[in-house]
């Protein structure tokens, strides 16, 4: 008998190894501890300390599933070994207070002998269990626990093992996430300089194939780049001297404006309709010749696996280059990391556009073609313009890193509520910003997008200006002016610098109303056109009609307080509808009237910079009544 276990047991320890992957190796265990004892049943617990529980697989009724179980691992037969670390031999399990019946019950197994025995790693951790149940003949025996003892120290080696390698997985498929994530070409080597992983980016770079469910072309450039030296699939002079050094000194390389010359060849595919596309390299001795994935030919003087130039694409990219050393936990190099930053033409114009647009609305605009932005052309438009009140006085008691960081922060946020809301920026000049939203791609409801964007600008100043009151810096104001119109839109500037900007009549009717903010206390001031477009949209108060500095035309002006959506105060509307009524009172003449009307608005709200300035002109018309000529507009005498 013991020699036959012996055998059996050489034999089940041996089938052990076969398998890194952790259900494989449960599922072998349980198996051959099972065959191995004659038991009629066996379970593999792993112990889950994070949760402390147990946990394993076991197989459903037809055998074609499995399914996960867990257990507090200080419950029943398992959860005493697991919380002892001693084993259990148990000949009759009704007869143990420690045994739960329960599954007993619920399928009408009855449960008799039971063997359930500690697993430790190698470390002499607990990290499991094994139980058997109901021996075929009898109960088990002490001989049977010492095979079993000696059965569960090789399960605990090949479970650490597979534990480990699960981890190594883990790892290897979070490593690569990440590398897919990044829009730049990566490419990780290992300490001989053999490609590790290389991101969908990298291989576009090289012009192979987008990766696409099951694509074979993706799945060949993967197998042929990963396991190549980087610099025989980035042939640029200097890398592997570059890549040595960095993985020596731990030092980061930086090789700007490198240039990459490769070749594509669309190789057929036998019966296969759609060829292959090969990515080939030029001969470091003779670029008229290609050579298919830079590999060495079978034979020096057999040409057939060379290409010539007029077989492949040729394709030239311009990048810039770094090689960083890959560092673990420990601080110490295993391995490198190559980006390739593309720095084609068009790369370029989208790298300076997404400066001032959302990617979404830069990658149509190059979509439509460089033209898009070169020529002039006349659209319809909204024009923001932001600035901060009493800069210059803020300023003066801020130091010049302060100032700074302020600005920096301060517009951060504020290009965030440009882009949401598909605007363009168009400058900064100084603390002040300005915006376009219907260049260069039209946005027919470009007004409402302007006015969104404003009152996003409006709510993120609160959240910013309650950040500095927590740190006790000084809070900042804000006036905007929006204006609809057409405008001239285009790159302006000189052979050696030009902007992509707009120009026209509402520009700067959008900077004036901008000023016009600090005369009447309000943060954003909108102009007649923009309200047109979005009035029933908005909640508005009619300020004043006036005529701005340098211009002949009136305009209505309009201070903008919310979406239709915002509910509004009993004493708020009051105040709003008195207003309305003295404005009305005032165009008609009626300024003794007028004045009754503000005089009651004030009382509601003292400090309004409009009903004051109304109060003043009505008084001074009550005194020196206007000639006929009078139409109710206010010329300002200031930009």
């Amino acid at each position: 008998h013991n020699k036959k276990g012996v055998i059996a047991l050489l034999k089940a320890t041996e089938s052990l190894g076969k398998s890194l992957k952790l259900e494989q190796t449960l599922s072998l265990v349980m198996e051959q501890a099972r065959d191995l004892m004659q038991a009629d049943r066996s379970t593999l617990f792993l112990l889950c300390q994070d949760r402390n529980e147990l946990w394993s697989k076991v197989a459903t009724a037809d055998g074609k599933n499995t399914i996960e179980i867990r257990i507090p691992a200080n419950r029943g037969i398992a959860g005493y070994v697991a919380s002892t670390g001693k084993p259990l031999n148990i000949p009759d399990a009704y007869k143990d207070d420690r045994f739960d019946p329960t599954t007993d019950k619920q399928t009408g197994y009855r449960t008799q002998s039971i063997l359930c025995m500690p697993v430790f790693n190698s470390k002499n951790k607990l990290i499991g269990v094994t139980q058997l149940i109901n021996k075929h003949q009898g109960y088990f025996t002490s001989s049977d626990q010492e095979f079993m003892r000696a059965f569960n120290i090789q399960a605990g080696i090949a479970l650490e093992n597979a534990q480990l390698f699960e981890r190594v997985l883990i790892e290897k498929q979070y490593q690569q996430d990440i590398l897919q994530s990044l829009t730049d070409a990566v490419i990780s080597t290992d300490m001989q300089g053999r490609i590790v992983m290389i991101n969908d980016a990298a291989i576009k770079f090289l012009g192979g194939p987008n990766r696409r469910k099951g694509s074979p072309d993706w799945k060949l450039w993967q197998s042929k780049l990963t396991g190549r030296y980087i610099w025989d699939i980035v042939p640029i002079e200097n890398l592997q001297w570059r890549w040595q050094d960095s993985l020596a000194t731990g030092t980061r390389h930086y090789m700007p404006e490198q240039t990459l010359k490769i070749g594509l060849y669309r190789a057929p595919q036998g019966d296969s309709e759609s060829p292959s596309m090969v990515l080939a390299m030029p001969k470091w001795d003779d670029p008229n010749v290609y050579v298919p994935w830079n590999e060495t030919p079978h034979t020096e003087s057999s040409s057939t696996d060379y290409l010539s130039k007029y077989q492949v694409q040729e394709i030239e990219r311009s990048l810039n280059l770094s090689v960083n050393p890959l560092l673990n936990p420990e601080g110490s190099v295993r391995g490198g990391l190559v980006v390739l930053e593309d720095m084609t033409r068009e790369k370029r114009m989208k790298t300076a556009m997404y400066r001032y647009m959302t990617p979404r609305v830069a990658d149509q605009v190059l979509a439509l073609g460089e033209d898009t932005l070169m020529q002039g052309k006349k659209q319809e438009v909204t024009i923001l313009f932001s600035d901060i009140r009493g800069y210059t006085n803020l300023t003066e008691h801020l130091g010049a890193t302060e100032v700074v960081s302020l600005l920096n922060k301060y517009f951060e946020t504020m290009v965030e509520a440009v882009f949401n809301h598909d605007g363009t920026l168009d400058k900064f000049i100084g603390d002040a910003l300005m915006a376009v939203f219907g260049a260069p791609l039209p946005l027919p409801n470009h007004a409402w997008k302007a006015v969104k964007s404003a009152l996003d600008m409006r709510s993120r100043l609160a959240k910013f200006n309650s950040n500095r009151s927590r740190h006790n810096q000084p809070e900042i104001r804000i006036g905007m002016g929006i204006s609809s119109g057409e405008v001239v839109s285009g790159n302006i500037g000189s052979q050696k610098r030009m902007d992509y900007t707009v120009i026209g009549d509402g520009v700067n009717l959008s900077a004036r109303l901008e000023s016009v903010t600090k005369e009447y206390g309000c943060d954003i001031i909108l102009s007649e056109s923009t309200y047109n477009l979005c009035r029933d949209r908005i909640v508005v108060r009619e300020l004043d009609q006036i005529r701005v500095k340098g211009k002949n035309e009136a305009v209505r002006i309009y201070e903008l307080i919310g979406k239709t959506d915002l509910s509004l105060t009993d004493k708020r509307k009051r105040f709003l509808d008195l207003y309305q009524a003295g404005r009305n009172a005032y165009i008609k003449r009626d300024f003794n009237q007028a004045l009754k009307y503000f005089t009651d608005a004030l009382e509601i709200q003292p400090n309004d910079r409009p009903v004051k300035t109304h109060i003043n002109r009505a008084k001074n018309y009550c005194d020196h009544p206007p000639d006929d000529s009078w139409d109710g507009v206010y010329t300002m005498t200031t930009k």
